[in-house]
């Protein structure tokens, strides 16, 4: 019952808002009936194969899960299912918020090294400009 709780707990802290000031779950979290929590499948909704796929690579890395994958329901929906089976004692969401983590880190790190380059390149601009006066 207490797991139950703090899955809840989890799952809720995941569930995001969406714009337009209307109030929707971007997250649902689907267990068919007898069983457990260590075979889910998270709905993720206004997300597509690049979500989809980024974020299955980042839960298979975990030696954890057993399988990951995921499918879009229908072109003209923009909604993926991602279903995630682990190992032994460890929850299906453990995997999925760590895989959300490690997919918003390596996001972080693209942006920065772009930016950097992106800076590195308008200070050599910059100082061709001025040695050819």
């Amino acid at each position: 019952m207490e797991e139950d709780q703090e899955l809840e707990r989890k799952m809720s802290g995941l569930k995001t808002s969406m714009a337009e000031g209307e109030r929707k779950t971007a997250l649902e979290m689907v267990q068919a009936a007898g069983t457990d929590r260590h075979c889910v499948t998270f709905v993720l909704h206004e997300e597509d194969h690049t979500l989809g796929n980024s974020l299955r690579y980042m839960i298979m890395k975990n030696p954890e899960v057993e399988f990951c994958g995921y499918t879009t329901t229908h072109p003209s929906e923009s909604k993926i299912n991602l279903r995630i089976q682990t190992r032994g004692g460890l929850p299906a969401v453990e995997p999925f918020q760590r895989g959300l983590n490690e997919l918003m880190n390596v996001c972080q790190h693209v942006l920065d090294k772009f930016e950097a380059s992106i800076k590195e390149y308008k200070d050599q601009k910059a100082s061709r400009n001025e040695s050819s006066f």
